[in-house]
């Protein structure tokens, strides 16, 4: 019996291949962004376009629907990827480390515990966030979140200070 490809859930728009070829680098920056490896975020471009590409949202708003689904789709990656982890560590993954990578190794410990206590924001404000140090305007977040413009300014800010208060709060607790 020959192996057949399975059935799409339904067509794939005609517009894919101009909304990818504008889109992909954003997708992937922000996604980046979340996860710290362009090889994730790549996979997580991946995911997020095939979802696009049967979706019903309109061209003028792809951009926007494409970013937030990337920094969703990073932070679930990044969740998930925090239970791998852990599984793996107690598995015996881990690699020794080398005395003269010290400070490489702080370095890398402090970005996932600032990629952990993100994974721990509400929802809505670490794809502010994300969405916003990802180099988009606050018209842009504001047009993919359906904030106002105005509250696009005090939404990031609350979330900096969150994630502030995440970050510090598990440093002293760990």
């Amino acid at each position: 019996m020959a192996l057949s490809t399975p059935p799409r859930r339904g067509p794939v728009r005609a517009d894919l291949e101009p909304v990818f070829r504008a889109a992909y680098p954003r997708v992937v920056a922000v996604a980046a962004r979340v996860l710290g490896s362009r090889d994730e975020a790549e996979d997580v471009a991946q995911e997020v376009f095939l979802t696009f590409g049967r979706s019903s949202v309109p061209a003028g708003e792809a951009l926007g629907w494409l970013s937030v689904a990337a920094a969703h789709t990073a932070l679930n990656h990044l969740r998930s990827g925090r239970r791998r982890a852990r599984r793996e560590e107690a598995a015996g993954g881990g690699e020794a480390v080398c005395p003269d990578i010290a400070e490489t190794v702080v370095v890398l410990d402090e970005r996932r515990r600032v990629r952990a206590a993100l994974a721990r924001l509400p929802r809505r404000q670490a794809v502010a966030l994300v969405l916003r140090h990802s180099g988009l305007s606050y018209a842009e977040v504001a047009a993919a979140l359906g904030l106002s413009p105005g509250s696009v300014g005090t939404t990031v800010r609350r979330a900096e200070s969150a994630l502030r208060k995440e970050v510090n709060r598990h440093a002293s607790s760990g």
